[in-house]
């Protein structure tokens, strides 16, 4: 690690409908380090998706504040691109033109443009895939692509809202694999909501456990495992248990166990 990149200072954050007043999160301090991949997990409903959106500037804390660096964020930024596990790809454009689209903003020429798209693609695996259509490609390879899409833009942090959650599992188990390689080369932080004590375990340096109503950090857990990991393994099963046992489950597990 070399230095925090991100921090939230007693962060709550509330929304007004009809009337009413409802807190999604109470008083979150936490803070993000450099080259760190973080979970945030939690049960629907929690604040997750809320929490995330509030560090990638798209809904503005209530009370507190959110730092990038030593930066203030009051609105998105290209630093923190958002991935969602709805690939918000344009069926009309190829997985390449799809790509590009991230990078029109930035000025580049239509040869940089396609250069940097390219290197990406072929980064996630998707070198042979350019000229298709998103109709044509499975639900793994568009999450890819939406990966690639957001990888282009060479932001410092990726945000990313249950991702693979709509994926079957073998294709969740490669594109996790995948998203660790990527990490490793490009060295992006990534910030990933899920509500999969597996992935949590499999992916993040450290997880950082929610309580619901309203949203705030129960606990944080540090995950010192070695990558790769293996999810058959003790440790692996010991940090699994530890996670259960902050939502009661494997305990009541045990009690339904023990009643039949």
């Amino acid at each position: 690690m070399s230095g925090e990149l991100v921090s939230l200072h007693r962060v709550h954050k509330a929304f007004q409908s009809n009337g009413q007043k409802t807190e999604v999160l109470k008083d979150i301090s936490l803070s993000i380090e450099q080259g760190e991949t973080v979970s945030i997990l939690g049960k629907s409903g929690c604040g997750k998706s809320t929490l995330l959106n509030v560090i990638g500037g798209f809904h503005p804390p209530t009370e507190g504040t959110v730092y990038f660096g030593e930066e203030e964020v009051t609105s998105p930024s290209r630093r923190a691109i958002m991935l969602f596990q709805h690939y918000a790809l344009l069926p009309w454009r190829s997985v390449l033109k799809n790509v590009e689209l991230g990078l029109e903003p930035e000025g580049l020429s239509k040869e940089e443009q396609r250069e940097r798209a390219e290197r990406y693609l072929e980064l996630v695996g998707l070198k042979d895939s350019l000229h298709k259509f998103p109709s044509s490609l499975s639900g793994g390879m568009q999450q890819r692509v939406a990966i690639a899409r957001a990888l282009a833009i060479r932001p410092e942090m990726i945000l990313m809202d249950e991702p693979f959650a709509a994926l079957d599992t073998f294709t969740r188990y490669y594109l996790q694999d995948e998203l660790l390689k990527i990490q490793e080369q490009e060295k992006t932080n990534i910030v990933l909501v899920t509500h999969d004590i597996d992935e949590a375990v499999y992916l993040s340096d450290r997880v950082f456990v929610m309580d619901a109503s309203p949203g705030r950090i129960r606990r944080t857990i540090e995950v010192n495992l070695p990558r790769p990991r293996d999810r058959s393994h003790r440790d692996f099963q010991y940090y699994r248990k530890m996670i259960l046992d902050e939502f009661d489950f494997s305990r009541r597990e045990e009690q339904l166990e023990y009643n039949i």
